[in-house]
């Protein structure tokens, strides 16, 4: 069985590309700070030929032996199958440590039901990235440089390519620096890893107001009650204009549950504040809510703009707001369902101009985030528009 779905997670990834037809919108990524899973010791720490063989004295074979019989269980990072495979280790005398080249990719059929009967059948690249991960020697700085292949319907490929292109460094306690073209910190959804979400697509508010990158700096804390993202940058987006203004981006978070362990769960409340100018000034206030337990997750988020700078919209004169909640439940360690609401508002001055999506989804993780098939049923209701259903069978795999 296990054989089996691995087989098709891929041949349905590349059937998809081969048969692609129309692409939309990108989630891209972003660089996280995360650990990736490792091997557990052998059981009552009895040492071995085989597991005191290093990564480095493992031939290829072994290692991908390694990949398929590996269980992931950590579905809140990301996981990339050959890492191990892909990972470039240079010597003493060089300031580089490693290098680590990754792709990744996120995409779905999908098929869209109208109240008039009609139907329309197309495939959507959500995700098409490759980059290099670097280290400096001594966790002195680390880079990302980053490139989005996915293709923006009735945009310029060559002005989307690059993605983050950044350096950061962790050399100050409980800090990251980071400075370079980034995903700003616009909501906590905005700024997170396509390859992390729940489901295919953004919710609504994340998707008009963030969804991009800008060029800047920012300061990234993280405490065991508080974490914070502050950071000032280009008002301009992929490389449109040069420097038309400043924007700030600022959002504190803090951690009721950080000093227990975990024992009850984990929890944020925060919220925060997107304010520049572009053809105007702009401010997005946000707010959210996230409760972890065991097998349960939940989130709220809630966001009022007046005037916004994001990727579907950039305006300085349109007061909207929207709010999502969703969640989730570890039916087995490699089986979650899904539950969201979301609604949205694009323009305060229309009346019953609502726009509301109700999602249902399955995410069977094969290996962690790494090789994941993705389940989506939403069904969509607009005050200005006839309702429509919609059907999305996809795959992820992160090498």
């Amino acid at each position: 069985m296990k054989k089996f779905l691995v087989l098709f997670a891929l041949f349905l990834s590349i059937t998809s590309v081969l048969a692609a037809e129309e692409f939309t919108s990108p989630d891209e990524v972003v660089l996280d700070s995360e650990s990736f899973i490792q091997e557990d010791l052998k059981e009552l720490g009895i040492a071995t030929e085989e597991s005191n063989k290093t990564s480095d004295n493992k031939t290829l074979r072994e290692k991908l032996s390694d990949i398929y019989y590996s269980e992931v269980e950590q579905i809140d990072v990301r996981h990339h199958m050959l890492q191990d495979i892909l990972t470039k280790k240079f010597s003493e005398n060089s300031p580089l440590e490693k290098i680590h080249w990754w792709g990744g990719y996120n995409g779905d059929w999908s098929m869209r039901f109208q109240d008039d009967g009609s139907v329309r059948n197309h495939y959507e690249f959500n995700a098409l990235c490759t980059g290099f991960d670097g280290d400096l020697k001594n966790d002195a700085a680390d880079f990302r440089i980053m490139f989005n292949f996915s293709p923006l319907k009735g945009k310029n490929m060559v002005r989307y390519l690059p993605g983050d292109v950044y350096f950061g460094t962790n050399k100050i306690p409980h800090h990251r620096i980071q400075i370079g073209n980034q995903r700003p910190g616009v909501g906590m959804e905005g700024k997170s890893s396509a390859f992390l979400l729940p489901l295919f697509a953004r919710s609504q508010i994340s998707r008009n107001y963030s969804s991009v990158r800008k060029l800047g700096a920012r300061v990234i804390g993280d405490y065991s009650l508080l974490e914070y993202d502050f950071g000032l940058y280009s008002s301009d987006t992929y490389f449109k204009q040069f420097f038309p203004g400043i924007e700030f981006d600022g959002w504190v978070n803090v951690k009721p549950l950080g000093k227990t362990d975990g024992r009850y769960g984990e929890m944020r409340i925060g919220g925060g504040l997107q304010s520049g100018h572009r053809h105007g000034d702009y401010n997005v206030f946000g707010a959210y809510a996230e409760y972890k337990y065991k097998k349960f997750s939940a989130s709220f988020e809630y966001a009022n703009a007046d005037g916004s700078n994001g990727l579907v919209m950039q305006s300085p004169d349109i007061h909207s707001s929207g709010f999502y909640t969703t969640l989730g439940y570890r039916i087995t360690p490699k089986l979650q369902a899904i539950i969201r609401y979301d609604q949205f508002n694009p323009n305060h001055k229309i009346k019953n101009n609502n726009r509301r999506e109700t999602t249902l989804g399955l995410n069977y993780f094969i290996k962690g985030q790494g090789l994941r098939l993705i389940f989506n049923y939403v069904f969509c209701q607009n005050d200005a528009a006839k309702d429509s259903h919609r059907l999305m069978l996809g795959t992820q795999i992160l090498l």
